[in-house]
C-alpha cells in the first residue's frame, strides 16, 4: 500500500499531539518545495540514512513511435533518480546492522 501526504500528515501529528497541524502542513510543504526547488536548480538533494536525490538531463534524441513506425524527435529533458542509502537498503532487506 503506498502512502500519501495527507496519512503520512496524520503520523506526524499523532507523535507530536503539542505542535499545531497547520504548522507541521507548512513544515512540510517547506520540506516538499525546498527539494523540488533544489533538483530544478540541478543540485543534489541528500537526506542521510534515507537517500539522495538528483537530476539529470536526457539528451534530445529521435525516438520511434511503437504504434506507427514513424521518427519522433523528442526534446531534451530532465529526469530525477534517487539512490537509497545502505541503512534503508538494510531495513528493507531485514538485514541486521
Amino acid at each position: 500500500m503506498a502512502i500519501v501526504k495527507s496519512k503520512l500528515l496524520q503520523n506526524i501529528y499523532k507523535n507530536y499531539p503539542n505542535f499545531y497541524k497547520k504548522d507541521i502542513e507548512k513544515f512540510f510543504d517547506i520540506i516538499l518545495n525546498e527539494i523540488k526547488w533544489s533538483l530544478k536548480r540541478g543540485d543534489r538533494v541528500e537526506f542521510r540514512g534515507f537517500g539522495t536525490w538528483s537530476s539529470n538531463i536526457q539528451k534530445a534524441r529521435v525516438s520511434r513511435n511503437p504504434k506507427t513506425g514513424e521518427n519522433v524527435n523528442t526534446p531534451e529533458k530532465k529526469t530525477i533518480n534517487f539512490k537509497m542509502s545502505k541503512d534503508l537498503f538494510k531495513k528493507i532487506n531485514n538485514e541486521e546492522e
